[in-house]
């Protein structure tokens, strides 16, 4: 099975998962990020980039984490049975779809311009969203506390 069909499939179970609610720890907000960024990063170890591709790939990473903190901050916090939950809103949902098509069209020009697809895995764009989402969630439950 082709690594982007469990990509696809990975976040379809997150987003549904997140929409009727869940519980927040800290392993759900730092894990899922990190491991996704490490894979990302792992995949660069073998592409030569040029200095034109780096600059596509830190663009890429700040464009990433700010729709990433957008999303977060969509998210609805509450407390159920003493513990916090969220909750993906439809706003959550709103900006997902915004995060891809401004992802896609960053992803065009830069093909546009030669990078090469190695030079943007999938893995390291979906950690830094996710890292960027759980910013303002992280922020949000330290203030609560």
């Amino acid at each position: 099975m082709p690594t982007w069909v469990l990509i696809v499939v990975a976040v379809v179970a997150v987003v549904v998962k997140r929409f009727r609610g869940e519980p927040v720890n800290v392993r759900d907000l730092a894990v899922p990020p990190l491991v996704l960024l490490g894979i990302g990063v792992y995949g660069l170890r073998e592409v030569e980039l040029t200095a034109a591709d780096w600059g596509w790939l830190v663009a890429g990473a700040v464009v990433g984490l700010a729709l990433g903190v957008a999303r977060g901050a969509t998210i609805r916090l509450f407390a159920r049975d003493g513990v916090p939950w969220q909750r993906y809103t439809p706003w959550t949902l709103l900006v997902w779809a915004g995060s891809a098509a401004v992802s896609l069209g960053l992803g065009l020009a830069a093909s546009a311009a030669g990078a090469p697809a190695d030079a943007r895995p999938v893995t390291l764009s979906i950690g830094i969203g996710l890292l960027g989402e759980a910013i303002p969630i992280g922020l949000r439950l330290l203030k609560a506390a």
